[in-house]
């Protein structure tokens, strides 16, 4: 009967746990902004399919990944980064 009690609690425990969030390596590094045309620091957020990675992944704060959506969409704009990848 003990076994099976501390059996749910371990279990339970398991599931309240949560993986340690990334820092925002915009933050981390102290830029100032993120700037559309350094397209080596914005491939880093773009999957192979060419979409933009959401904050939970990439782990940039709310503030950053806003500007480096922005970023992006004039990167593709100005015909720096693709559209949709080949």
């Amino acid at each position: 009967m003990a076994a099976s009690t501390s059996n749910k609690k371990r279990n339970a425990a398991k599931k309240d746990r949560r993986p340690k969030r990334k820092p925002c390596t915009f933050c981390a590094e102290k830029l100032a902004d993120v700037n559309y045309k350094d397209v080596a620091r914005l491939r880093k957020y773009i999957s192979e399919r060419g979409k933009i990675l959401p904050r939970r992944i990439s782990g940039n704060c709310a503030k950053h990944q806003r500007h480096l959506t922005v970023a992006v969409k004039r990167a593709r704009v100005i015909a720096f980064l693709p559209f949709v990848s080949e």
